[in-house]
């Protein structure tokens, strides 16, 4: 598939979600980054959201539960282009009833070239990085040729 370029502005769209044993730890990266997290617009799948706005007092967008179809949502947020990034503490010792779904954000994720940190040591990199105060680049698909060489 042919690609094209989508930019990412300095004021991101932060996508935060978290499997139940890890929702304490996501909680406490939530924590140690509110100052850097305020600048941005944060979403949540239920649960997570809830707990994190409670919590922190940070302003976040809270989706359905990821089992009861907030994955799916956040997928498609992301496939809209309106999910700039990710921070998902996954966990990987215990399935989860909703592991295709977990699966289908993971890889939507993937194709649409939106940066994921599924753990503290990459969420710090990435909260860290001077791209997160600026505009900057990713390739994506260029659906739009795509569909146009079908029709």
């Amino acid at each position: 598939m042919k690609k094209t370029t989508r930019t990412i502005p300095a004021h991101k769209n932060i996508a935060l979600v978290a499997h139940d044993h890890y929702k304490p730890e996501l909680l406490r990266w939530v924590k140690e980054n509110k100052d850097a997290l305020q600048g941005h617009f944060l979403f949540g799948t239920g649960t997570t959201g809830h707990l994190l706005s409670r919590e922190t007092g940070l302003a976040i967008k809270s989706l359905l539960s990821g089992p009861m179809g907030g994955d799916q949502q956040l997928g498609a947020l992301i496939s809209e282009g309106k999910i700039d990034m990710m921070i998902f503490f996954w966990d990987p010792l215990n399935a989860v009833p909703h592991d295709p779904d977990v699966k289908a954000l993971l890889r939507i994720a993937t194709v649409w070239n939106v940066p994921v940190a599924m753990n503290r040591a990459s969420a710090k990199l990435m909260i860290t990085s001077p791209n997160m105060s600026k505009e900057f680049d990713i390739e994506i698909p260029d659906y739009d040729a795509y569909l146009a060489e079908r029709l």
